[in-house]
């Protein structure tokens, strides 16, 4: 997305750009001032918004957005966790859910479901999904309670009244999720239209606010029809909230899913692999 420059305007990079969200790996230095991580230390981090670079040897980051690995996972489990992990956690903590209510999530045997729906279950929700067929087995030893073969099966046709939604696939199945939500329900998309609500929250200018709310004027109107709200996404670093993962990982003993592993000098095939969509968890870069 960031190639593509489909998110110029919540992240104005400058190209040529060292690229990677989100890593794991060792301490090597700390600051004067840091005292709750130490040289030798096994941690991982989603970059901030305003210096990403993981594809690298070394990378510097604030301590604000650090945080722990469980001890019971490799570098590339842990290296798979912290931009889904967070997107989930942000998402839920965005819709407000409560224990013993539904959630869909579309799209959910990808990267971000395989985060989403083991802490979707740690913090006691139903959960439902869509996918490809291939991977249902995989969903369900996640802990989905559902689940629809997106090729042979229209869940709007049979889902109504879910709590929360969160979408993963944006403007082509917005209708449909917006369709099965309850009244008075609540969407977080991931891949829709940024909004007003959104820019505000990010404390974006007043031009970008006029720009997002008429961007995202279609979807609020949508939400509207049945007094739902409609949420727009773009996940941020934060070390607190991280800590928090790795303990529900903990306890729960959460496996994270790996796809393929590249050396750093095949960076540009494993980007264009993860461009091509259908991954079965995440694709990695081992330096």
């Amino acid at each position: 997305m960031i190639i593509r420059g489909e998110v110029k305007l919540i992240t104005p990079y400058k190209l040529p750009l060292v690229m990677g969200n989100e890593f794991s790996g060792i301490v090597e230095e700390v600051g004067s001032s840091v005292s709750n991580f130490k040289k030798g230390d096994r941690v991982y981090a989603r970059m901030p918004l305003d210096k990403i670079g993981a594809f690298a040897e070394f990378t510097s980051i604030n301590k604000d957005a650090l945080a722990h690995i469980p001890d019971y996972m490799s570098f590339e489990e842990a290296a798979c966790v912290p931009l889904t992990a967070l997107t989930a956690i942000q998402a839920f903590e965005l819709l407000d859910v409560k224990s013993g209510e539904s959630i869909f999530i579309s799209g959910g045997t990808g990267s971000l479901g395989a985060m989403a729906i083991p802490i979707a279950k740690s913090l006691g929700l139903k959960v439902i999904t869509s996918g490809s067929a291939r991977n249902r087995e995989r969903v369900i030893n996640l802990g989905v309670d559902e689940f629809f073969d997106y090729k042979t099966q229209d869940y709007s046709q049979i889902l109504c009244d879910v709590d929360y939604v969160l979408d993963t696939l944006g403007e082509k199945e917005l209708e449909k999720e917006f369709k099965i939500l309850k009244n008075g329900g609540a969407l977080v998309s991931l891949k829709g239209l940024p909004n007003k609500e959104f820019a505000e929250r990010m404390g974006f200018s007043f031009v970008k606010k006029t720009l997002f709310g008429f961007a995202g004027k279609k979807f609020d109107k949508m939400a509207g029809k049945k007094n739902q709200n409609y949420y727009f996404l773009f996940v941020e670093s934060n070390g607190e909230q991280l800590e928090k993962i790795s303990q529900i990982f903990e306890q729960n003993n959460i496996e994270a899913s790996v796809d393929e592993i590249y050396d750093l000098t095949d960076v540009n095939k494993a980007l264009r692999k993860v461009d091509k969509g259908g991954s079965k968890g995440k694709t990695l870069i081992k330096i």
